[in-house]
């Protein structure tokens, strides 16, 4: 059943749907992944490494809401369920219990390396069918890559 008459064919709505679906699972996970670095990262760069996770939790989570609603207008349900993300996103595991402040910016370089990844796939896959869609991923991309810039700075 869906209430919302999507302007796309059939064909494109699917390759659409698909591609901001993947790109909400790995936006959520990535607020997830964030947070729970944000809780437990410790060492001498905690601070900045603690106000820097926060700031890509902020970023995940209004770019998934940007997706999910782009979602429901084109007539696809987000799913951000927890069992949808955990079996679907591109972002490792993070250990459990406290993290020392440089494994905490190698794991984040790592996990938006792998967001960003499928995120250019989705860029790509968008363009034709969905420009308004194509374009919201690649403004969320360029945040992301920000990120991961200076995440990577800290990696030196």
């Amino acid at each position: 059943m869906s209430v919302v008459k999507s302007p796309l064919s059939d064909a494109d709505l699917k390759s659409v749907g698909t591609a901001l679906q993947g790109a909400l699972v790995d936006l959520v996970d990535l607020g997830l992944v964030a947070k729970q670095v944000h809780w437990n990262v410790m060492g001498p760069r905690f601070r900045s490494v603690h106000l820097q996770l926060d700031e890509v939790v902020d970023t995940a989570r209004l770019h998934s809401d940007t997706v999910a609603e782009r979602c429901s207008a084109i007539g696809v349900p987000p799913d951000g369920r927890a069992a949808t993300v955990a079996a679907r996103s591109a972002i490792g595991g993070v250990p459990e219990g406290w993290v020392k402040d440089t494994d905490a910016v190698r794991i984040m370089v790592d996990a938006l390396g792998a967001v960003i990844s499928r995120m250019r796939e989705r860029i790509g896959v968008t363009g034709d069918p969905d420009p308004v869609s194509q374009d919201i991923i690649i403004g969320l991309t360029a945040d992301l890559e920000k990120h991961a810039w200076m995440f990577q700075a800290e990696s030196v």
